[in-house]
């Protein structure tokens, strides 16, 4: 059960100016994608006014749906699908009936974008492949997302996060030295390909707009895994350097790690011989450290780790964070209080950039809303819309934007386009439904 105490203590969501126009009013996509990285994709697109259809399988919807935390009385809205899945439509479809196929290519025909993150071959089976989806609307832009991409021989492997975090050495890369890696808790390769899709997707717009012509745009997820491995990569192609784990320091720069005050942990990052001056002459009021001719050298320092922390544990230890905390800003030393993430939500820097805040929703009232970190002046993000309930939009696709009458509507019903759901009603009447 959602906490809605909590949520409705959340500030409300505050509109873009009405005069202001979304980037990316009447551009149209069509959404086939499930789980995270697909959908976190579309949905930026939909944050700044794309026209996004969410296609999914009647009734039960796209599996994350399911994914914890899950209200029963919103039992196909759980918490993560929230997440991904703001300002979308829902329509729901029968893929595997040619009714459901039908209504699907002629979405596709006036789309501007398709994005896809199925299996391997489904989209074929489905005579959705590019080259046919093309043929029904030459300008379509095509963006399939799979784990090892769509050809070659690892073209038939399913990949989640953990994997690409595992395969790419990221994992390797992280922990401590003295046990196995670790995985990042958040699913960072699944955040960073659909921020890649997005990049992908708009540079395939921009040629669009140059030849008239729409083009196939792939992104893998273990590319993408690859590249957040960060400096680490070329560092070991020119070197022949294994990057080992360190835990919370830095293999770069000293010091940089965890130290405790008092009653809180901190992060510092030196990552430069001046910041290590100003830390330990202005906040730690060392002098002598911070001018040492051999301690103000980068180098030096990482051979003197164990030294600098000792005197630099001992002394934070002496004083709360709170006595910490204004010294280091007014020294300019990079720091920040290691939090929990409800501390971090919840934190006076989070409330300033208007993070967190509360927005509609047709049963529940409330839910929180993470908001899009970009910020565009002239072509703000559009007002927020909760996550849609399974097949919410369905009827209003049908009549407002495929133009069909209702002869039409009821002979796909007859012939399962739309499941075993039988009647077709609004997005309100759906939500209610649901509950």
């Amino acid at each position: 059960m959602f906490d809605q105490e909590r949520i409705n203590a959340l500030p409300i969501h505050q509109p873009p100016p009405a005069s202001a126009t979304p980037a990316l009013q009447g551009l149209r996509v069509v959404d086939f994608t499930h789980f995270i990285a697909g959908p976190l994709a579309t949905m930026a697109l939909a944050d700044f006014g794309a026209n996004v259809i969410k296609i999914e399988a009647p009734e039960r919807g796209d599996d994350f749906r399911h994914y914890p935390m899950v209200d029963p009385e919103i039992p196909a809205q759980g918490s993560a699908f929230l997440w991904s899945n703001r300002n979308k439509k829902s329509l729901g479809l029968d893929m595997k009936s040619e009714a459901g196929l039908a209504v699907a290519k002629d979405l596709i025909a006036q789309a501007d974008v398709l994005v896809e993150n199925f299996s391997t071959g489904v989209m074929e089976r489905f005579s959705l492949d590019y080259e046919t989806c093309a043929k029904l609307n030459p300008k379509l832009i095509y963006c399939s997302v799979s784990a090892y991409g769509r050809e070659g021989p690892y073209a038939d492997r399913l990949g989640f996060d953990p994997i690409a975090q595992a395969e790419s050495g990221f994992i390797s890369m992280n922990g401590y030295a003295d046990r196995q890696g670790v995985r990042s808790g958040a699913a960072v390769m699944d955040v960073a390909t659909s921020m890649t899709m997005t990049n992908a997707i708009l540079l395939a717009l921009i040629a669009r707009q140059r030849d008239d012509k729409g083009q196939r745009v792939e992104v893998a997820l273990f590319d993408t895994a690859v590249v957040m491995t960060g400096f680490g990569a070329m560092q070991h192609l020119t070197t022949g350097y294994e990057p080992q784990r360190n835990g919370n320091t830095s293999p770069d720069t000293c010091p940089s790690g965890v130290f405790v005050t008092q009653d809180k942990p901190f992060y510092i990052n030196c990552g430069n011989d001046k910041i290590y001056q100003r830390l330990f002459e202005q906040v730690l009021e060392r002098p002598d450290l911070a001018h040492d001719p051999v301690l103000s050298k980068r180098e030096n320092r990482l051979k003197n780790r164990d030294f600098l922390f000792d005197v630099m544990n001992e002394a934070f230890a002496k004083q709360p964070w709170s006595h910490w905390a204004p010294l280091l800003r007014a020294a300019n030393v990079p720091s920040g209080q290691v939090k929990t993430l409800g501390e971090a939500l919840a934190s006076d820097e989070a409330r300033s950039r208007g993070l967190v805040t509360r927005i509609p929703h047709p049963v529940k009232g409330w839910i929180p809303n993470i908001e899009n970190p970009i910020r565009l002046s002239r072509t703000p993000a559009v007002a927020p819309k909760a996550a849609p309930a399974v097949g919410a939009d369905t009827e209003a696709i049908l009549r407002n934007e495929l133009h069909y009458d209702e002869h039409r509507i009821n002979e796909l019903r007859a012939a399962g386009a739309f499941g075993s759901v039988h009647v077709l009603v609004d997005r309100a009447e759906v939500q209610k439904v649901t509950a």
